[in-house]
């Protein structure tokens, strides 16, 4: 019996995005480069993310800290509910029709990083 859980515990490991077992700390330089190749700064990328989580700079940078995976970053978040008016195509795939919860909060923020580096204002930005 347990064999057979254990055998079920794999398949669903292999059928979740890798993404959400990696560390938000691994993909954070990547949001930052993004946007300072593009003139824009890693305080406002920490703005975009607070905004869409909630969580304070001092939370945020905890998280990065002790590199939180984005299964666990977004579970202990506090979405912003205005985040649903985050809408266009990243990597290919329109964000409004992502099913699986985990990977549209992924692709709301990978979103928002994409428009601070096309140059967005970031009132816009930010839904305000």
């Amino acid at each position: 019996m347990l064999a057979v859980r254990g055998d079920v515990e794999k398949a669903v490991q292999a059928t979740r995005h890798r993404i959400y077992t990696t560390s938000f700390a691994s993909v954070y330089p990547h949001y930052v480069a993004k946007a300072e190749r593009k003139g824009r700064t890693r305080a406002e990328v920490d703005e975009i993310v607070r905004w869409l989580t909630g969580f304070t700079q001092a939370e945020l940078e905890a998280r990065i800290a002790r590199k939180t995976d984005f299964e666990t970053f977004f579970a202990e978040a506090r979405l912003n509910p205005a985040r649903a008016a985050i809408t266009g195509v990243v990597c290919g795939v329109r964000v409004e029709a992502i099913e699986e919860p985990l990977m549209r909060e992924i692709r709301y923020l990978d979103k928002l990083i994409d428009e601070l580096a096309k140059g967005k204002a970031m009132a816009k930005i930010l839904r305000a």
